[in-house]
């Protein structure tokens, strides 16, 4: 039985994922790099805003940050509880969740990769999908913890595969994202009514999800609400393409869109949503897609 339940990372998305656990359990701990956030979360879930060595000390240790590089660097200098699952949300590199699994056995710790996919209003609904790699045994044990934000969880292999699957899904998202800016800055540039043609795609076999929702919602509109940073597509598409070569395989779509990602990432003025990549085609082209 799960007794108790930490959250390391209270960003946009952790922030809310955290907000469903003491809905399931009576102790759950919350950290945060900047503590009053943490506070803030106490007051307004009802969670435990507790220093970091104490957090560690729960059944299941969450953790949501930037990087693999973040993880590896908080996780280095604590003693976690024996016996604890450590399941990390980050959207990280496999290599890192090997790493970061045998080093923690030493401490009778089990380590799962378990980035999730869903935005910030799937962390808001508990609607997550949750991609998990690692032991069965711990994934089974975590997951009553996991359900409280996760929809889909699905255990997809050993240890780093979860941060793999996640990895190539946002590069597939960045294909699709890059490929939409193309066409319909084609469409435009030939008198196309933009909003019809979208109703015609969606109703058809180009339709994706960033058709069906990315372009209405986020582009069209000249909105561009900050869920998800394009710096860090950026580097999930790069993680991706590390996978490919890793592999020795041949993957041309994928080499392309890492390159226009990360060119579009390095011009993008700061905090800019990944739907923000179009802006670089409309610079290129002069046409703006609305």
């Amino acid at each position: 039985m799960i007794q108790s339940v930490a959250f390391i990372g209270l960003g946009a998305m952790g922030y809310r994922m955290a907000a469903h656990l003491p809905q399931h359990f009576d102790t759950v701990y919350v950290w945060n790099r900047n503590f009053e956030k943490a506070q803030q979360h106490a007051t307004e879930y009802g969670t435990q805003a507790v220093e970091l060595q104490h957090a560690v000390q729960a059944d299941i240790i969450f953790s949501c940050l930037p990087t693999s590089t973040d993880v590896e660097a908080l996780i280095a200098p604590l003693s976690i509880k024996s016996g604890a699952i450590w399941v990390d949300c980050t959207s990280g590199v496999p290599a890192s969740a090997k790493h970061l699994s045998q080093q923690l056995k030493v401490q009778n710790v089990d380590f799962l990769d378990a980035p999730v996919s869903g935005q910030t209003i799937g962390a808001q609904n508990a609607t997550l999908t949750v991609m998990v790699g690692g032991n069965t045994q711990a994934f089974e044990k975590a997951r009553p913890a996991i359900q409280a934000f996760g929809q889909l969880i699905k255990h997809v292999g050993d240890s780093g595969t979860g941060f793999a699957v996640k990895a190539v899904n946002n590069m597939l998202l960045a294909v699709n994202l890059c490929s939409v800016a193309e066409g319909f800055t084609t469409l435009k540039a030939h008198g196309v009514n933009l909003n019809e043609a979208l109703d015609c795609i969606n109703a058809s076999s180009g339709k994706s999800g960033v058709t069906e929702t990315v372009l209405l919602q986020r582009i069209l509109n000249r909105s561009f609400p900050l869920t998800f940073a394009l710096p860090l597509l950026a580097k999930d598409t790069g993680i991706a393409l590390d996978l490919v070569r890793e592999a020795k395989l041949s993957a041309p779509v994928i080499a392309l869109t890492q390159s226009l990602i990360q060119a579009s990432s390095d011009l993008a003025e700061k905090d800019s949503d990944f739907s923000s990549a179009v802006k670089m085609y409309e610079s290129w082209s002069k046409i703006t897609l609305e």
